[in-house]
């Protein structure tokens, strides 16, 4: 079992920059591979990004690729993810995700086993 918690999200003005947080309980943290996906009014859950059990490997949706960067700190149980030149359309409920296993799909939101609860971030123009 996992909890997971997301932090950080708030108003920013569009090319702002926010940090969002998501602490885990348990001592297998470093065991998950991570995901953050967001949701927008009206819309479907999306993918934005994963990073491996390690911190070493992470990837993109190509909406926020240059601009958003995954990592973790295992020691502190914590995978944040950094949002720069943030846009109008990056306007969502932002959610991280567990997983135990490695998937190829790992953007597909049915590969992870745990998920918080969602942190709003809106980007005004």
């Amino acid at each position: 079992q996992v909890l997971l918690e997301e932090s950080g999200g708030g108003l920013v003005q569009a090319g702002g920059s926010l940090r969002l947080s998501c602490a885990a309980s348990g001592r297998t943290f470093s065991r998950y591979y991570m995901g953050w996906f967001r949701q927008a009014p009206g819309k479907e859950r999306e993918f934005v990004a994963h990073i491996n059990r390690s911190g070493s490997t992470t990837s993109y949706a190509d909406s926020v690729k240059g601009r958003f960067t995954a990592s973790r700190d295992n020691a502190k149980n914590t995978v944040y993810l950094q949002m720069n030149g943030l846009k109008p359309e990056d306007t969502a409920v932002y959610y991280c995700a567990a997983g135990y296993y490695y998937s190829s799909d790992y953007d597909s939101s049915t590969r992870y086993d745990y998920w918080g609860q969602g942190t709003q971030v809106t980007v005004s123009s």
